[in-house]
């Protein structure tokens, strides 16, 4: 296991640099004063201010430098040494309080103090954990009594489709978990079109009812669960972009998976 983990965090070193100068990241326009933050999180997470928020699995720390902008006191996490670097440069840069702690999630309590209002995560973090219930126990570790945990995260069942030729989809894929991951081996990133350096990174996938059920086991009230038939990215080929930023499958086949999926969690008060 720990084999894939160090795999794992060799590869988000080698894309921290490349996701600099990637226009999905937008680095200059966060520097202008824009974010990527969407309107799923922005809506259901609601206002921030005063409140302290913890961000686990923040990458270079932009989402995290986000919520500080409108009011948060916060605290990113991420196990790459290179993503760590540069949210911190960021925010000595662009003079925005923050704190970063390099470590993976698992040891997160030997790095850090504390507890926190909100704990935070989003799209694309669940598939880099071995081990979703220690994930759980993490959460509800960091979070003060009446705290809330939240999520927005691609659903586990679109990864279950695979895309064929003439644009029909098939099931591949387990959608259940299994302790040996699925190893792949890419050219680049979501964020820079498949183009730059070779890698091998290693994916777990966990169920929908997996998540839950270590949110559950860990203490926390799942207060809601949302689902949505759109991505923050095209997921498959021939997917099509609206108006409204979101990625959709092409008229006919629109509405048939979920691309995505939101969830909030609180600790109870006693």
């Amino acid at each position: 296991m720990e084999d894939y983990l160090q795999a794992n965090k060799r590869r988000w070193d080698q894309l921290t640099a490349a996701h600099l100068e990637s226009p999905f990241d937008e680095l200059e326009g966060f520097k202008d004063g824009q974010d990527g933050l969407r309107s799923i999180e922005l809506t259901e997470l609601g206002d921030v201010t005063g409140k302290t928020l913890l961000h686990l699995q923040c990458h270079f720390g932009m989402d995290t430098l986000a919520w500080a902008r409108r009011g948060a006191v916060v605290t990113g996490v991420d196990f790459s040494p290179q993503a760590i670097d540069l949210a911190r440069s960021l925010s000595a840069e662009l003079d925005i309080p923050a704190q970063f702690v390099c470590t993976d999630i698992d040891h997160l309590p030997e790095a850090l103090t504390g507890t926190f209002d909100i704990v935070f995560t989003s799209y694309g973090v669940l598939h880099g954990l071995p081990d979703i219930r220690c994930w759980g126990e993490v959460i509800a570790h960091f979070l003060k009594p009446a705290g809330i945990f939240y999520i927005v995260e691609d659903h586990p069942m679109f990864r279950v489709f695979r895309p064929q030729p003439g644009g029909d989809l098939k099931a591949e894929r387990s959608y259940f978990y299994s302790p040996e991951p699925q190893r792949i081996e890419a050219t680049g990133s979501y964020a820079t079109e498949n183009q730059g350096e070779e890698g091998v990174s290693y994916v777990w996938d966990h169920s929908l009812g997996d998540i839950i059920n270590a949110l559950i086991a860990a203490g926390l009230q799942i207060e809601f669960l949302h689902e949505f038939p759109y991505a923050a990215r095209a997921k498959f080929p021939f997917m099509e972009p609206g108006e409204d930023g979101w990625w959709r499958l092409p008229a006919g086949q629109h509405g048939t998976i979920p691309f995505l999926f939101s969830l909030q969690a609180r600790k109870p008060a006693g």
